[in-house]
């Protein structure tokens, strides 16, 4: 049994390292200089110092780059969570006169789930210059919040259909209306689905690149995941800075995991397995 455990906790190290064995070389190429990372890549800086990261604060526009994607993530979040909870509740709870009309509705939605991100960037690209709404949040926000749709239905559908119905047919009787419902009863319960949810569509939203540098040009509404790409020069690339900016964005997402994942298990355990 000793032994047992033993491996298992050298399993886990070894699992543990080379997940975060990435971010750890990031962080040490972002010490080095442009030669350095070329010809050493391995070692350890010669000097240490953060010079890289004062030319990555020089050259991004970190103030406005956080605030256009913050302001994305909520805006996505907020829309994005509201429709497919509704949605979710309908397919989970209300009863259709046709059965195979609520399963087919409940493929459609997630048939996003199989669909490569990248083959919807040139239709949705003529559709916001159709629309003339390029460089702006709303470019953004509409394909965001649908690209979610799918995994959020996913979760919300599979955890609504994983815990019993008699905790509303009670409120019900106590004569709790719809509204009441669900903002009083279902809601608390599912506040686990809701961080799951929370922390996968925001680090989405903040990672997201392809969308962003097609739609967007204007310096002012850049997000955050552009940053590091604004080091690739036409002649050269500065590989020092770039590192650095990758890491000053990666940063806020690992405190932001950190802090709510203890959710995640739960949720996703709850919800995805189920539906």
């Amino acid at each position: 049994m000793k032994k047992k455990i033993h491996f298992s906790r050298i399993v886990v190290a070894i699992v543990s390292f080379i997940a975060i064995f990435p971010f750890l070389w990031m962080i040490l190429l972002s010490f080095k200089t442009d030669t350095q990372i070329m010809n050493s890549p391995f070692s350890l800086p010669e000097v240490w110092n953060f010079d890289n990261y004062r030319r990555a604060l020089n050259v991004l526009k970190l103030p406005t780059m956080y605030k256009n994607t913050i302001i994305l993530v909520f805006t996505t979040q907020i829309i994005g969570l509201t429709i497919t909870f509704l949605s979710s509740y309908c397919l989970a709870r209300m009863e259709f006169k046709s059965e195979k009309l609520q399963k087919n509705l409940y493929v459609f939605l997630l048939i996003g789930l199989i669909i490569p991100s990248y083959l919807l960037l040139f239709p949705l690209y003529r559709v916001i210059v159709a629309l003339k709404i390029q460089n702006t949040y709303l470019s953004l926000i509409m394909p965001l919040t649908g690209m979610a749709i799918s995994f959020n239905t996913l979760i919300f559908v599979g955890f609504l259909r994983g815990f019993p119905s008699e905790i509303e047919e009670a409120a019900i009787m106590d004569g709790c209306g719809l509204f009441n419902l669900c903002t009083r009863v279902v809601l608390p319960i599912m506040k686990p689905a809701f961080a799951t949810l929370i922390v996968f569509n925001v680090i989405y939203v903040w990672n997201e690149y392809p969308l962003s540098a097609t739609l967007i040009n204007d310096s002012r509404k850049m997000t955050i995941s552009i940053g590091a790409s604004l080091f690739k020069g036409s002649y050269g690339t500065d590989y020092s800075g770039m590192i650095s900016a990758a890491v000053l964005i990666i940063v806020p997402q690992l405190i932001f995991y950190v802090l709510l994942q203890k959710n995640i298990i739960e949720g996703m355990t709850a919800g995805a397995v189920k539906g």
